[in-house]
């Protein structure tokens, strides 16, 4: 018999190694299943990412994925980076972004609205921001009102105006209402606002238009029936539409819109909105007079 050599545990060394033998492909397998858990999230998060620098073909291949809006906005942000540091490069997409502008997912609209007010020498970015005012979605609107005051242009002012009050929420549908954000709460654009049960007994999901604060009471209340269109609550503006609306109509409002600027200061009673108030009526005052 083969001599084996016995540890003084009086364990068999042969057995022994056998056993961690046995191990090693067990944590060979854990380390692996550990290692795509961080870099699955990883490359998902990285790819994804609108930091991630994109070159000038990739830009185009993305502007024109319809088929996936996030490709669309990295590449939106990609050519806006270029336009705020003066890369002449980024002019040969302005044809594209136009074209991004009427894109059906509002995200994307949004985003262009944005993008086109970082060259206001552009007639094609201009004539696209008034035509984004028609939106059917308030931040595509908003986003347009406040980057045609780039171009010293005023006809966004009545939903600059409209920022600067409360919004009205209508259901999308008739329905029972399941559940409501509750009176004071405060909420991002796309978080859920509401649970409605349709006529067809399906539970659908209405997510909020805009960043704001639930305003007190509701109108409609859990448990209720509402009609389509029906109004289920108000939207106060939060703190960062208030004074984006303000100093916006530092430049293009009137004194027709002092008494509206006083009220905000009352919904947001922040220094900073009772500063860019003050700022803004005597801007708004100093036009009055010339």
């Amino acid at each position: 018999m083969e001599n084996e050599f016995v540890n003084p545990n009086g364990k068999n060394s042969r057995l022994g190694a056998a056993i961690k033998g046995s191990k090693r492909p067990s944590n060979f397998w854990l380390i692996i299943v550990a290692a795509l858990f961080i870099i699955v999230p990883f490359l998902a998060w990285y790819f994804t990412w609108f930091g991630r620098t994109l070159s000038d073909a990739d830009i185009a291949t993305y502007l024109a994925d319809e088929q996936n809006p996030r490709h669309i906005q990295h590449a939106l942000s990609q050519v806006e980076q270029k336009m705020e540091h003066g890369d002449q490069s980024a002019v040969k997409f302005y044809p594209q972004i136009v074209a991004s502008a009427k894109s059906p997912a509002a995200e994307v609209r949004k985003t262009a609205a944005w993008v086109m007010g970082q060259d206001n020498r552009s007639e094609e970015f201009h004539r696209a921001l008034r035509d984004l005012l028609k939106d059917t979605e308030p931040l595509v609107r908003r986003n347009a009102a406040l980057q045609l005051v780039r171009f010293g242009d005023s006809s966004g002012r009545p939903e600059l105006r409209a920022m600067l009050q409360p919004f009205e929420v209508k259901a999308p549908f008739a329905g029972t209402v399941l559940s409501l954000l509750p009176q004071g709460s405060g909420i991002r654009a796309g978080a859920l606002l509401a649970r409605i049960r349709d006529s067809s007994n399906n539970l659908q999901e209405f997510r909020s238009p805009l960043d704001g604060k639930v305003s007190t009471p509701t109108v409609a209340k859990e448990g209720e029936q509402v009609a389509a269109n029906q109004t289920l609550l108000w939207l106060i503006p939060d703190h960062v539409t208030i004074v984006g609306a303000l100093k916006a109509l530092g430049y293009v409002g009137i004194s027709e819109d002092l008494p509206l600027i006083e009220q905000s200061t009352q919904m947001d009673p922040s220094s900073e909105t009772a500063n860019q108030a003050a700022l803004t009526k005597r801007a708004i005052s100093a036009r009055a007079k010339v």
